[in-house]
């Protein structure tokens, strides 16, 4: 109707007769939100960051258990550290993220809780105990992840991760290699409460393994000591003790540390001997099931796996991203490692 009176009379007088506002007429419908499109990086001392990158340092920010930092306190932390971002922003990646104060992550069953606080193993593969701890990259000013599964009677490093972010998946992905080396039924795992470890999927993953997941209580590191105490020691002998000049540099470092911890670092508490020889010693006390499922020499992989391998049957799925931003490493001898990257290209 305006629109057949409109070269006659003003738009205006005509939605007036009938009692329309003009707003109704003009308006137009515009898909998706609207507003400008938000941004994917952020400047950071000149140069540009993906929102990711922001993301990892929130969350390193607000870590702890009595930290109660909202979006604003955020922010000016984030800026002190040389972003450039706005309140607003902040609250944005925040609030997609489930990152502001009172967002709650829930999770279903009843968690089983540390009844012990010292742990005392009597064989390998009785208890594990897993943490990660964060690794700054001086090249890149970026913090990174690494996470670290110790076995608790041999003090020795069963596997580590070290990439920008860990996430379920990533613990997921551990716990499946671990079980086809090492046969995790029956083992106690034990773990603070991360939202990795607390996460359903991880928690039903560990009961189908008939593994035992324990958690220990808030704001009491002292309950996981010897994961702990093997971080200190690692930022000790060597985080402090260099400058990281990239990711590649620090895995590097990382990797040859574990070799070295795992085989030549003796330890008091194991009578002056290395975590692998006390490996050794406890093997050869197991039974001959246990002697059959984990080789002495520690090999990397049990025989079915290598079959797997060659009939391209996938062991474990990609981690956080492929690339070089990604490091999965289980300790193991190097020509085992060197066989199945043969095999994989072969078959490829």
């Amino acid at each position: 109707m305006v629109k057949r009176y409109s070269d006659r009379a003003p738009v205006r007088l005509v939605s007036g007769w009938l009692k329309l506002p003009a707003s109704t007429y003009y308006y137009k419908h515009h898909p998706g939100p609207r507003g400008k499109t938000p941004s994917t990086h952020t400047i950071y001392n000149g140069g540009l960051v993906s929102n990711e990158d922001v993301i990892a340092e929130i969350k390193r920010l607000i870590s702890g258990p009595y930290n109660a930092y909202g979006y604003q306190s955020v922010t000016e932390d984030l800026r002190a550290l040389g972003y450039l971002i706005n309140h607003k922003k902040t609250y944005r990646l925040m609030d997609v993220h489930k990152l502001l104060l009172g967002k709650v992550i829930r999770t279903s069953g009843k968690r089983n809780w540390v009844q012990y606080r010292k742990i005392l193993a009597s064989k390998p593969l009785e208890y594990l105990c897993l943490d990660i701890k964060y690794v700054w990259v001086q090249g890149e000013g970026r913090w990174y992840y690494l996470l670290s599964i110790m076995d608790v009677f041999s003090r020795k490093i069963l596997h580590w991760i070290f990439q920008k972010s860990v996430r379920k998946a990533d613990v997921i992905n551990m716990f499946r290699w671990l079980h086809l080396v090492y046969d995790l039924k029956g083992v106690i795992v034990r773990n603070d409460n991360g939202s990795q470890f607390l996460a359903n999927q991880v928690r039903a993953f560990l009961i189908q393994l008939e593994a035992q997941q324990e958690f220990t209580h808030v704001a009491t590191p002292e309950e996981n000591a010897y994961i702990e105490a093997f971080h200190s020691i690692l930022q000790r002998e060597l985080i402090e003790r260099y400058e990281f000049s990239s990711f590649y540099e620090a895995n590097q470092h990382i990797e040859k540390y574990m070799q070295w911890y795992n085989h030549e670092r003796k330890h008091r508490k194991l009578g002056r001997i290395t975590p692998q020889q006390k490996w050794k010693q406890g093997l050869s006390c197991s039974t001959d099931k246990q002697r059959d499922k984990v080789d002495v020499e520690g090999v990397s992989r049990p025989n079915d796996s290598i079959k797997n391998q060659t009939q391209n049957h996938s062991l474990v799925t990609s981690l956080d991203s492929p690339g070089t931003d990604t490091y999965f490493c289980l300790t193991a001898e190097q020509e085992t490692i060197d066989l199945l990257h043969n095999q994989n290209r072969d078959s490829v």
